[in-house]
């Protein structure tokens, strides 16, 4: 069993993206809930969510890229 390198870079590079989104995620649901009042309340919350959710999503991303970098694919019979 040998690992991917060019694969395991490549995980490597999605958890920096995913590090990057995880802090600025909720800095953006932050700023809408601590401007309730103003009229770009809802689409800046929504844009937090949805930056929330693509966090998760190249979370599990990456952990599967490295896993399959590591371990190689799964072989279907």
């Amino acid at each position: 069993m040998k690992t991917n390198k060019d694969l395991l870079v490549k995980g490597m590079k999605s958890f920096a993206y995913t590090a990057l989104v995880m802090f600025i995620a909720p800095v953006v649901l932050y700023q809408a809930f601590k401007n309730t009042d103003k009229p770009l309340f809802i689409p800046v919350l929504i844009l937090g969510l949805i930056l929330a959710g693509f966090a998760i999503y190249l979370g599990f991303r990456s952990v599967n890229i490295v896993m399959d970098a590591v371990f190689g694919k799964k072989k279907k019979s």
